[in-house]
């Protein structure tokens, strides 16, 4: 069975936080970088780089634990994106080897 995920993006200056959950983290990073929404919030604020991400055996799970975060104030969600990836560092190319300049648009 394929793992859900509670995940949040960011932008290359790190100053916007986007929280959200998925059944494929894989294709939810894609639509991120090629702007698939262009009209998104996402996609004007230049939202395409995975700092966090945790996953989960249900999508109930994964949803719970997305509002729970967007909830939360900004200074938690920092605390928990740097409990995991104190340098914020593009999680995609580092955990899973995504590389956004390879994806066929």
């Amino acid at each position: 069975m394929n793992p859900y995920y509670a995940y949040i993006f960011t932008n290359a200056g790190n100053n916007v936080l986007y929280t959200g959950s998925t059944d494929s983290l894989h294709r939810r990073w894609e639509e991120h970088v090629i702007k698939f929404f262009p009209k998104s919030f996402t996609a004007r604020y230049n939202v395409n780089k995975l700092v966090w991400y945790e996953a989960f055996q249900t999508a109930e799970e994964a949803v719970a634990r997305e509002y729970q975060i967007k909830a939360g104030s900004r200074a938690k969600k920092i605390k928990l994106i740097e409990a995991m990836n104190p340098l914020w560092n593009d999680l995609a190319e580092r955990d899973f080897g995504w590389i956004a300049s390879e994806i066929k648009k």
